[in-house]
């Protein structure tokens, strides 16, 4: 593609002479500033496809695939044995939850009450994989389990007795009031997502379905699916069993949630592009400074024999020798960077006295970072396009520049 002159010639105006210092701090800026913003793109990505698919876990570590509400209607066993035989890869249980308040001493709290069978696979796994106090065995009629974020803002730790008041009227001599049970902790789960920690409960089947006054008819279905991304093709075709229910599936709920991402992320990397493009303004510049300079040489390689288009080509490459190293150089730096984004945030945290990423606005207990080699390439793709419409743009001009005159004036 270059030839060895081609080649000789750029290798020279990357090292200019010491009269042309102001060439050379143009190509370092050049070059750093590319570097930068491809960096910056990659650990933005990172941060930002992690925070999405640390919260998708925790989302779907928490929430049921597809959810089957009653609707009034009764779901049975029929039901339930036909949706078993047209998906063999899903789990079906039957659940409960609701809205209310916990009550401790003088505190109170407004909670979501979740009626779960232990047995269930999905639920012992989850109960397993988070118990950070307790026993799972203890899980039994009028014991439940708490979030960590709970205990400690309410100063509960296992075995405490608490109240709990569901959102449920009962009448009463003294006319219609919440109803309330008492019951023990059994045990403190954590799962590292803020939000869920201090908004939940697990109560048995049997005591959700007391405290909220239901009969085992009102209970929801809940699937767990080998791919919860395949959860809305699954819905789809459930839906034609009985048009009756209520269907949903965990990425209707976060619909909004998970869009309001996407956009962010889709925003984040077309401002931090412009980074890139304004770096290549850089070249532009300093190629067009060095063209400039070089007038008297150009002009003598064209009386040599030298065509126009090599000539064009050797400045080129001036430019896109800058650009592909300097782009190389950001990726190598932003992976490094991803790769350990945690630890530089807590170095920064404890050297500045700064809470950088606080769990309790973005409900993660750490930094995440996941590295895309998709968005690498994309990334990669995009500064070598722009580096090289940035080395085209002045080089094209010397097709246009007159031997004689360069040589007469010279």
């Amino acid at each position: 593609m270059f030839t060895r002159v081609e080649r000789l010639i750029s290798s020279r105006n990357l090292r200019p002479k010491k009269k042309e210092g102001f060439l050379k701090i143009i190509s370092i800026f050049s070059f750093l500033g590319i570097m930068l913003g491809v960096a910056i793109l990659i650990i933005v990505m990172s941060v930002m496809n992690g925070f999405k698919t640390e919260l998708t876990n925790k989302i779907l570590g928490l929430h049921p695939h597809i959810v089957i509400q009653p609707n009034g209607y009764s779901i049975d066993e029929k039901y339930i044995s036909k949706i078993k035989n047209n998906f063999k890869d899903v789990s079906v249980s039957r659940t409960i939850s609701g809205e209310g308040v916990i009550i401790n001493n003088d505190q109170a709290k407004g909670i979501i009450f979740k009626g779960v069978n232990k047995e269930e696979k999905k639920i012992k796994e989850f109960l397993k994989n988070n118990i950070v106090d307790g026993d799972i065995k203890k899980f039994k009629k009028k014991n439940v389990f708490i979030g960590s974020e709970l205990a400690y803002n309410l100063n509960l730790k296992n075995g405490d007795r608490i109240n709990l008041m569901s959102s449920t009227f009962v009448s009463t001599p003294l006319g219609k009031l919440p109803k309330q049970e008492n019951f023990n902790v059994a045990g403190i789960f954590n799962t590292g997502f803020i939000e869920f920690d201090q908004n939940i409960i697990f109560l048995t089947t049997e005591d959700a379905l007391s405290i909220f006054d239901k009969d085992f008819k009102d209970q929801n279905l809940e699937i767990y699916l080998k791919d919860p991304l395949e959860a809305n093709s699954y819905k789809k075709k459930i839906v034609q069993f009985n048009q009756n229910y209520f269907i949903y599936t965990w990425s209707d709920v976060n619909k909004s949630f998970f869009s309001a991402l996407k956009v962010e992320r889709n925003v984040m990397f077309i401002i931090l592009t412009l980074i890139i493009i304004v770096a290549a303004f850089n070249i532009i510049s300093g190629l067009t400074i060095l063209i400039k300079n070089k007038t008297k040489e150009i002009a003598i390689l064209k009386t040599l024999g030298l065509n126009n288009t090599s000539i064009k080509k050797s400045f080129f490459l001036t430019g896109f020798t800058i650009g592909i190293f300097a782009t190389i150089s950001g990726i190598i730096l932003g992976t490094i960077v991803s790769l350990n984004i945690d630890k530089i945030r807590i170095f920064f945290s404890m050297v500045f006295k700064l809470e950088i990423f606080p769990s309790d606005i973005y409900l993660l207990e750490k930094l995440p970072s996941e590295l895309n080699l998709y968005s690498i390439f994309i990334i990669f793709i995009l500064s070598i396009l722009v580096s090289a419409i940035a080395s085209y743009i002045p080089a094209r001009h010397i097709s246009k520049m007159k031997t004689f005159r360069a040589l007469k004036y010279e």
